[in-house]
């Protein structure tokens, strides 16, 4: 685990350094513990007097605690939004306020840190079919979950196709009133 956690304060002090206004709002909170956890992964980690990360005292009670869902990095990946939105942020709302602001408005400045080992164009292209590379991966993922679902749907038989519910719906609200009806003609009777 201290692997993970040195890993994990790297790659975000990496981050944060290049965002002087993440700096800024974190140093706000200096001394702070964070408990970040996601399945059967945990990550202690404090924040310092100049807005990095550090790692955190195990003999201190955290005063934010975040909750990630066990599929990060396919979240990370495809959809970050959606990734946000299932976090789970406990303990004090000032820090954990600001931990999410900061870490939902980070940008990696990927080509910036491969020009520095290859030079600035074979960056800027490397960078460039990556991105093509992962949105053709995207649209593929798309492509084979549509076919999937529409194959589970319209000819598997699996499960009822969504027109078919909603025509049974009508048949049973008409069999309904029917049957109303007739008991109505019945008493008159």
């Amino acid at each position: 685990m201290d692997v993970l956690n040195s890993l994990a304060i790297r790659v975000l002090n990496h981050l944060i350094q290049a965002e002087s206004w993440a700096q800024g709002r974190l140093a706000a909170h200096s001394g702070a513990q964070v408990l970040i956890e996601s399945g059967p992964f945990m990550v202690r980690i404090g924040i310092d007097e100049s807005g990095l990360f550090r790692a955190g005292d195990l003999t201190h009670e955290p005063d934010v605690s975040i909750t990630l869902p066990p599929d990060v990095p396919a979240r990370l990946l495809f959809d970050r939004d959606s990734l946000f939105s299932s976090v789970k942020l406990g303990g004090s709302a000032d820090i954990a306020e600001s931990l999410a602001f900061v870490l939902r408005n980070l940008q990696w400045d990927a080509e910036a840190d491969i020009a520095r080992l290859i030079g600035d164009i074979p960056a800027r292209r490397f960078v460039q079919i990556a991105q093509a590379m992962a949105e053709a991966m995207r649209q593929s993922i798309t492509r084979v979950t549509e076919n999937f679902s529409e194959y589970v749907v319209e000819e598997s038989g699996v499960l009822t196709p969504s027109r078919d519910l909603a025509e049974f719906g009508r048949a049973v609200n008409s069999l309904r009133d029917d049957v109303g009806r007739l008991e109505k003609r019945i008493s008159r009777l």
